[in-house]
């Protein structure tokens, strides 16, 4: 499951105390804004104020719920459609870095005005909050309800401000004012000392990149992230990674454009190609990646013809194990669906023995009618890939209890093991159901699961509303080997990287702790009877390698997670926001002595995918 959240997601416009800098009453501007005002005594009106007299030196207009007039400036950029409006810009710029220069004025319909325009608006002074005041989203200052005057024509546009690696600080943002529920809006802008203090400084000002390279493909929303620093934790196949909560990538854009796409094509872009050229616009601050370069003038795509990683083959005597989230596979999707992630799994993933999928649907895919049943799914799913030259996999799971495990309302997303009956056999031991636990069973040395397959501690709260871990017992060349496929909770409801809130509110962690906490008791489990005993923990973990989560299921050195033992600069699954980073991991216990792992790129960095999640493929000798 995406660790981002969901564009339909409902849109909160109530006010939230974290704005304690002088943001305390609320009104919705339109369907899709959140917009916080002051109270009504402060509407009073402000005279002949300059831009950067709004602006100010912190996050939150010192204006903000006033009532301001004849505020002049040269209209840089005009937006018909979404949040329609326009961004207008003083000439006559301060001598402080930390005032913007220019600002959004919103409209609502479409607005009359044309760039080159020098104007004057009458409005009201309020901060928008993309997303909602609850999302702990930053605000964006602008202009509401604007009464505008064009005081003349084909002005000169104010030369746009560079954006470039020696300007964007190297530290990401200061941490949040205790006093203000670890808030930033209050604090003083550093824009020479702080990343985010520099983006928002430039808050509604013209700005322009150089060449840059892709760091996040293009989405289906007509957008992609750069980075003006391209050799900030970069890799060999031109990402930017996410290594650490202090390694925040300082240099990462978004990028979308002004020109509506049916009367100007967005390029198509992978990770690693370029921007060449010149990209020009104001910049502006969405719910949907923070601070973003709004182009009317959009630099060159360079595609530098990024390819699908293709895994080594597994040998005679090694058990190959993969691990892939096919993203809420069901069988109204269509075929060209199954047959490219079919095509995957044969060519680019070398057949492995076994393979733990995430996001099997149920047989009638999102439609909420009880059904749970996914035989349809994997009939469908096992027949293309051994339509693709694949071996006859056959499969194991457990159907969920309806509407149980979370995901796509109707979904039952589930967890299913594919294995190929020539290199590896099942252990059937009946039982098993959606709320009847597995658990440990044998001798010394000799360890087994009393239901295969079988969940994991179904009843425990950790798993409310979420996948159980799926375990499985297999006999590879007359040795055990016990898998634990697993979907940890999602991220959904944690506030971004550009949160107000500094360090951001990583609230969806609490599950998955205690969902790692589970799982590593098992394992203990395991071990406590067979300390050789072959375990590999695997799945889409939605955390990273660093993360709490990833140091619980390892606690007591139960679990090894096996992604680091990949250079820093190939640790990634899923690319976020232009982030490299790990959502998917294979943990392996004590006794797997030897392996090789390979995080296969064949989703992530790309503008056509198949899933937004690229497969893991760990090899070793039982």
């Amino acid at each position: 499951m995406s660790s981002s959240i969901p564009r339909s997601a409902a849109v909160a416009a109530v006010v939230s105390a974290a704005l304690a800098a002088g943001l305390v009453s609320g009104a919705s501007a339109s369907a899709d804004e959140a917009t916080a005002t002051g109270t009504a005594a402060a509407t009073t009106a402000a005279a002949s104020v300059r831009i950067h007299d709004i602006q100010g030196t912190t996050r939150v207009s010192p204006l903000v719920g006033k009532q301001v007039t004849g505020v002049t400036g040269v209209v840089t950029a005009v937006r018909t459609y979404g949040s329609r409006g326009f961004w207008i810009q003083d000439p006559q710029a301060d001598d402080n870095p930390a005032t913007s220069e220019g600002i959004f004025v919103f409209t609502s319909s479409v607005p009359t005005v044309a760039v080159g325009d020098s104007v004057s608006v009458n409005g009201t002074v309020t901060e928008y909050v993309p997303g909602g005041l609850n999302s702990g989203n930053q605000s964006l200052t602008q202009l509401s309800k604007p009464a505008v005057t064009v005081l003349s024509k084909g002005n000169q546009v104010p030369a746009p401000v560079t954006v470039w690696a020696g300007s964007v600080p190297d530290a990401y943002t200061p941490a949040g004012d205790p006093a203000a529920g670890g808030s930033i809006n209050g604090l003083t802008l550093h824009p020479e000392t702080y990343a985010l203090d520099y983006y928002e400084s430039l808050e509604g000002t013209n700005v322009r990149i150089g060449s840059s390279r892709v760091v996040g493909a293009t989405d289906p929303y007509h957008e992609l992230w750069v980075t003006v620093k391209p050799f900030e934790n970069d890799n060999s196949r031109g990402g930017t990674v996410y290594g650490s909560y202090d390694s925040q990538n300082t240099g990462r854009l978004q990028i979308q454009q002004l020109a509506p796409v049916a009367q100007q094509p967005f390029p198509k872009a992978n990770v690693g190609d370029w921007l060449a050229g010149t990209t020009e616009g104001p910049l502006d601050f969405n719910q949907f990646g923070g601070y973003t370069l709004v182009a009317n003038k959009l630099g060159e795509h360079v595609d530098l013809g990024l390819e699908r990683e293709v895994t080594e083959k597994q040998h005679k005597n090694e058990l190959a194990v993969a691990t892939y989230n096919v993203e809420n596979l069901d069988p109204s999707d269509p075929q060209e669906k199954f047959d490219a992630l079919a095509k995957a799994v044969v060519e680019n993933l070398a057949s492995p023995d076994i393979v733990a999928l995430e996001e099997i649907q149920d047989d009638n895919g999102a439609k909420n009618d009880g059904t749970v049943t996914a035989g349809e799914t994997l009939k469908k799913f096992t027949a293309a890939i051994t339509a693709a030259g694949g071996p006859a996999y056959e499969w194991r799971s457990i159907d969920p209890q309806n509407g149980k495990d979370g995901g796509e309302p109707g979904g039952n997303i589930r967890q299913v093991f594919l294995f190929n009956p020539e290199r590896v056999s099942f252990v059937d031991r009946a039982g098993g159901d959606a709320t009847t636990a597995t658990a440990v069973t044998g001798s010394k040395g000799d360890a087994h699961l009393t239901l295969s397959p079988g969940r994991i501690d179904p009843a425990n709260a950790a798993w409310e509303n979420s996948r159980k871990p799926l375990a499985g017992e297999f006999r590879f060349r007359g040795r055990t080997v016990i898998v634990v496929a697993n979907h940890f909770g999602s991220k959904g409801g944690d506030e971004s990287i550009v949160s107000h809130h500094q360090p951001p509110a990583r609230s969806s962690e609490a599950k998955r702790l205690l969902q790692a906490q589970a799982v590593n008791a098992f394992v203990k489990d395991v071990i406590a009877l067979d300390k050789q005993a072959d375990v590999l923990v695997l799945g889409d973990i939605n955390d990273f390698e660093f993360s709490g989560t990833t140091q619980a299921l390892t606690d007591g050195g139960a679990l090894f997670p096996a992604v680091k033992s990949l250079p820093a600069e190939e640790r990634y699954s899923y690319v976020y926001q232009g982030n490299s980073q790990v959502l998917d991991q294979i943990l392996t216990s004590p006794g797997v002595h030897h392996f090789e792992y390979d995080s296969v790129h064949v989703n992530a960095e790309f503008a056509d995918q198949n899933s937004d999640h690229d497969p893991q493929v760990l090899r070793f000798r039982p």
